[in-house]
């Protein structure tokens, strides 16, 4: 009665707590308080939000047309549609070349045009050079040209965008297939669990990067062929950690409870199980993250990646190879890798301490 008493007297612990202003649950207020309290990983966080939602617009930031034109009392966007020169006083039905200097005169007779910060894309070739391509960084170019007189810091940014947003879509998909098959293996367990651990152990023994090359010599490489080929050897990632998750809670009473109740095994698996089991998912998905990046980073450095003259960071660090007399394109590919994948680690590590028990019920 004592012990009821002083219990009584206890203040009592408020049910929701909120987090930038939205109301979440004590656990998961924790949870980002832990999170917060890494600042490698929270500052990691924040800035490569910031560069990835920057790359997004890759093509008012670099771009070889102007992104606003304003030409007699009309106004045009031709990063979203192609407007021939006869439409600014020129001769030819053909795309306008904004950067010639006969294009330029007559639209800035009759209007203006507003130009990104950098005036390349990522494939215009600048012939304009003082010397013979590559060509180091200059005030045109403030990170220099590659050996086919591109912009490198054009190619950075789109370069970038396409790696993080290649790897994102990775994520997604093999994350989804590997939690599918390890939450079958480890609810079912048995026959299933038994023969999908052998046929998984199999295709994990496989020469990946030597599969994906011979099969990425057979056809013309694109985006999202070259992610169904990463996707078939990606997605095992995850499904140790969920079997194992799903094999330690197969037999718990609200489990039981469930089945002899009636409710179906997708039901158990999806709604009540899986969430036990994301928390440690959740914990893999920035190294995974990293892992899908220098995947399609070694690929292209390989010449087995993205379409000959596409964007991409490890073409530039072939580049880098290459031409060895031109140390700024690969100390740009290995600036630019080594800060993106060391973001993505540093917030998988403060993930990894958001969610552990040890902190968070601490």
């Amino acid at each position: 009665m004592a012990a009821i008493g002083i219990l009584a007297r206890l203040p009592a612990a408020p049910l929701r707590d909120r987090v930038m202003g939205v109301p979440v649950t004590p656990i998961t207020a924790r949870r980002f308080q832990n999170f917060r309290a890494n600042r490698r990983g929270f500052w990691s966080l924040w800035i490569f939000l910031a560069m990835f939602l920057t790359s997004l617009f890759a093509e008012f930031i670099a771009n070889d047309k102007p992104f606003l034109v304003y030409y007699d009392g009309g106004v045009y966007m031709p990063i979203f549609k192609a407007y021939p020169e006869a439409a600014f006083g020129g001769e030819f039905l053909t795309e306008a070349d904004y950067r010639d200097k006969v294009v330029a005169k007559l639209i800035g007779e009759k209007g203006w045009m507003a130009w990104p910060a950098v005036r390349f894309s990522f494939d215009t070739v600048n012939l304009n050079l003082k010397g013979a391509a590559p060509t180091p960084p200059s005030a045109e170019n403030p990170l220099g040209t590659d050996d086919q007189a591109r912009d490198v810091l054009a190619r950075v940014i789109y370069g970038f965008r396409i790696s993080v947003l290649f790897g994102l879509v990775l994520t997604i998909l093999s994350s989804i297939i590997g939690v599918i098959v390890g939450a079958t293996q480890g609810y079912f367990g048995g026959r299933i669990d038994l023969i999908g651990q052998r046929l998984i152990e199999i295709w994990q023994g496989m020469p990946t990067l030597y599969l994906l090359i011979i099969l990425a010599s057979i056809v013309v490489p694109s985006f999202w062929w070259l992610l169904g080929l990463l996707l078939l050897f990606q997605w095992t990632g995850l499904v140790g950690v969920v079997r194992a998750e799903f094999l330690k809670t197969r037999n718990f009473d609200y489990v039981r409870a469930a089945r002899a109740l009636g409710v179906s095994d997708p039901a158990i698996m999806f709604r009540h199980m899986l969430p036990n089991a994301m928390v440690a998912t959740l914990t893999f998905l920035p190294f995974i993250l990293s892992g899908s990046v220098t995947a399609l980073t070694s690929l292209d450095f390989l010449g087995f990646g993205l379409p000959a003259g596409s964007a991409s960071l490890g073409e530039l660090l072939n580049q880098g190879k290459n031409n060895l007399h031109a140390p700024w394109l690969g100390i740009t590919a290995f600036i630019v890798l080594s800060v993106m994948l060391s973001m993505l680690v540093f917030i998988g590590e403060a993930v990894r301490d958001a969610f552990d028990p040890r902190k968070t019920f601490r």
